[in-house]
């Protein structure tokens, strides 16, 4: 039996994004039909190219709390950003609305939460859908086995569960993303998850190239880059970025190259990246490990999720974090890093664990034949080509 869904996604970043696209895929792959694509977003960023080229479900956009960052597009001022979301409150009521009417329209069997707010927030005194599962890596904070990491801001820790509890009401399921699985995988609603990585990733044919690839969640970031390009030009350096001045490929000098966010282009020169620097954005990171790439972790400033991923995918095996864009520090590090040779067999199982959970929401079983299988199969590739997860 073919099923509807519509999607909520958080429009921060490219992770959230990215996961959509993976679901969507998966879904639209096995007869399933996505009848629309909700995407919470700000005048700060742009909706990537990408996101629209890979979804060919209606697109709706709206506004929805966002960060707030310095003058420089750098750190993060939670004050501020406290302060800009409650006055932006009646327009916040505005897009509820909205959430719901598209709801209203499509009548969805499940609404697919990617860590959108104000599906949570909609759904404060009556769930906005019967039927919500909601998916992001920050579900994994509200897990009782779950440990953050030593050193973090104790009202840090708190504010983020409070939010990810916030964004969490009215789902029936929560899809917590795991770089590693916890002994228990299910504490009442919440499963504990491989991530959530496209076919693409695994198809990448892998080899370990000259030039170090960047990714950098706040363009403030690329002068940094610069910096450092200047006083070692002899190190080629691709930067993926959302900034307005890239419009698609900025070549700075022979050796430093700015690109626009894509999906598929950051994915090849992955693959023969020597290393990946990244804000540590937890599907990027992810992607990294599955490659078997080394990685310099660098959380935006006053991003506490991101100060979590950097310390956590270290622990995982993704590499080393530091505070700042020091990719020195990265080169001194690669002769020492050890891939973890276990996260890609692992991260394969997360279409079989996906489609139980709608199962159980649905009560009816989504295929069943096909939830023995594992995320990738061998139908998803083009001919001749099968998964080559990097296992260093």
């Amino acid at each position: 039996m073919n099923n509807t869904f519509v999607f909520a996604v958080q429009g921060e970043g490219r992770g959230h994004l990215t996961q959509a696209i993976a679901v969507y895929e998966m879904l639209t792959q096995r007869g399933h039909q996505v009848k629309a694509v909700l995407i919470g977003s700000s005048s700060r960023r742009e909706i990537p190219a990408f996101v629209k080229e890979r979804i060919k479900a209606p697109i709706i956009t709206y506004s929805s709390p966002n960060f707030v960052t310095d003058k420089e597009n750098k750190s993060i001022r939670i004050g501020k950003t406290i302060r800009h979301n409650l006055f932006q409150w009646k327009q916040f009521r505005k897009s509820i609305a909205l959430i719901k009417e598209v709801l209203q329209q499509h009548q969805p069997d499940i609404v697919l939460n990617f860590y959108e707010p104000l599906i949570g927030l909609g759904s404060m005194f009556k769930p906005m859908h019967p039927n919500i599962v909601s998916i992001a890596h920050q579900f994994l904070y509200l897990h009782p086995e779950f440990k953050f990491p030593a050193g973090g801001n104790a009202s840090d820790r708190f504010a983020i569960q409070q939010y990810t509890k916030l964004t969490a009401k009215g789902s029936s399921k929560l899809v917590a993303l795991s770089f590693y699985p916890l002994q228990q995988q299910v504490y009442k609603n919440i499963i504990v998850s491989p991530p959530l990585l496209r076919k693409e990733v695994a198809v990448q044919e892998l080899y370990e190239g000259e030039h170090l690839l960047v990714y950098l969640l706040n363009s403030g970031y690329m002068q940094d880059i610069i910096n450092w390009n200047k006083d070692n030009p002899e190190t080629t350096i691709h930067c993926f970025t959302d900034s307005a001045t890239v419009k698609g490929k900025w070549q700075y000098n022979d050796t430093l190259c700015f690109h626009s966010l894509d999906d598929q282009k950051f994915l090849r020169y992955m693959a023969g990246a020597k290393a990946l620097v990244t804000t540590a954005g937890f599907e990027t990171v992810c992607e990294a490990l599955y490659m078997g790439k080394p990685a310099l972790m660098v959380p935006v400033q006053g991003h506490f999720e991101q100060w979590c991923n950097a310390r956590d995918g270290a622990k995982a095996g993704a590499g080393i974090y530091a505070d700042g864009f020091d990719l020195s520090a990265l080169l001194n590090y690669l002769p020492h890093h050890q891939a973890n040779k276990e996260f890609a067999a692992w991260a394969l199982t997360t279409k079989k664990l996906l489609l139980g959970v709608l199962s159980d929401v649905l009560h009816q079983p989504m295929e069943e034949e096909e939830t023995k299988q594992p995320f990738f199969q061998l139908s998803d590739f083009l001919p001749g080509t099968a998964p080559q997860p990097g296992h260093g």
